[in-house]
């Protein structure tokens, strides 16, 4: 689903005001398998505690939400992605047009 974003603003010479189509990208970042989560252990101590004890295991991670213009390719989003969004030694990323 795409919806149409105001881009610039209203120049007192124009009123016209320009659009340009928005997509929303989103973005999950967890850490590999093998590198160990405190985070995630902490939390599912404490469902344990609090009686949830049908939890196994817990890993936390990171959900991002963009909004690009329409005409970012997937090459340019997965480089955001490993450069700013996650840590590629420790994480592991997944990139989606939502």
């Amino acid at each position: 689903m795409r919806r149409r974003e105001r881009v610039g603003v209203r120049d007192r010479r124009t009123p016209r005001v320009t659009w340009a189509p928005v997509a929303r990208v989103v973005v999950d970042v967890m850490p590999k398998p093998e590198i160990l989560d405190p985070q995630g252990q902490a939390i599912a101590g404490a469902l344990h505690r609090l009686g949830f004890t049908d939890v196994g295991s817990v890993r936390q991670g990171k959900h991002f939400e963009l909004e690009v213009d329409d005409g970012v390719d997937d090459e340019i989003l997965h480089k955001i992605a490993e450069t700013v969004l996650a840590n590629p030694v420790i994480e592991d990323w997944t990139v989606r047009r939502a």
